[in-house]
């Protein structure tokens, strides 16, 4: 049986140019979700977001693997806003709401959705309240691949909202969006690789 893999059938979701925004039309999209706000690294309901999360998909793909239909879970993602948009440049964290967020493929409805997240919380107990699963739709975005530090990515953020955007004649048209394709616990910070998603519209 082989195995769907979302980071090979929309390759263009998962890579950029490093360090260099590129147009991308991005299509609708079903993912599992759950929101939170402030520092993701002392916020405790980032940890039980995160965790909910991937408890979910993998009960999901164990369940669609006994259908013959298994897949790979994709990489975190996560859509970040804050009342002001140097908030990000500046890295003041505790300012930042999140929607954590992992692709399902489409055949994933709510149905499998729902039964999946009760077997979850049936074998880890507590789950974020506001897990579920929802399509996004972003359409034009600009996309580039950060390596390094997430807390290094300030100069490309203020590169892209002080000179690509204007350049351009972009205004912003969704939350900023971020693509991990490392694992933080098991790579060093200066080989971390993101992309760096952000929706636009022209002005």
């Amino acid at each position: 049986m082989e195995k769907l893999d979302l980071k090979k059938t929309r390759k263009a979701l998962f890579t950029a140019p490093r360090g260099r925004f590129v147009p991308i039309d991005v299509p609708r999209v079903s993912y599992l979700m759950a929101d939170g706000h402030g520092d993701p690294n002392t916020a405790p309901a980032y940890r039980l977001a995160v965790e909910s999360l991937y408890a979910t998909a993998y009960t999901i793909k164990f369940a669609c693997k006994a259908e013959e239909r298994d897949f790979v879970v994709a990489p975190l993602e996560g859509l970040w806003s804050a009342p002001d948009p140097e908030s990000f440049t500046a890295r003041r964290k505790h300012e930042w709401d999140w929607t954590m967020m992992i692709m399902v493929p489409d055949f994933v409805d709510e149905t499998a959705f729902l039964a999946a997240r009760e077997k979850a919380r049936e074998k880890r107990g507590a789950l974020a309240e506001t897990l579920r699963l929802e399509s996004l739709e972003e359409g034009l975005c600009l996309q580039a691949l950060h390596v390094g530090s997430y807390d290094d990515e300030g100069p490309l953020l203020a590169t892209l909202h002080r000179e690509v955007m204007p350049a351009g004649g972009y205004d912003f048209a969704g939350r900023h969006h971020e693509v991990y394709l490392g694992d933080p616990r098991k790579v060093a910070p200066g080989k971390l690789r993101t992309v760096i998603r952000q929706p636009v519209r022209k002005g």
